[in-house]
């Protein structure tokens, strides 16, 4: 059986993870995945694979399940507000079907 949730992606910089778990953490989310993010975007290229002495400055990619899309956009509303002024960011949600969704 399957449930439907909304998936929450964040793509931002690596020094945010924290602010922006509490975040999700506030909104009921019952959790999220992080992974090394690069790519290119209006702010230049980013990469996640290049030897540094501090990965400080790297992105992640942040992906939320959400029971549904106000939860999500909630969150993306939050995290927008207090920190995409100032760091590069972005966020996009998608519909997603949950398999073994006792888990979620």
């Amino acid at each position: 059986m399957t449930q439907q949730a909304s998936k929450l992606v964040i793509v931002t910089e690596k020094l945010l993870l924290k602010p922006i778990a509490k975040i999700i953490d506030a909104a009921g989310a019952s959790g999220y995945t992080v992974v090394a993010a690069g790519g290119k975007g209006s702010r230049n290229v980013r990469s996640s694979g290049q030897p540094t002495v501090s990965d400080t400055y790297s992105n992640i990619k942040i992906e939320v399940l959400t029971a549904n899309r106000d939860m999500a956009l909630k969150i993306s509303d939050d995290i927008a507000a207090q920190f995409f002024n100032d760091y590069s960011g972005i966020i996009y949600i998608c519909d997603a079907e949950v398999l073994y969704a006792h888990k979620f």
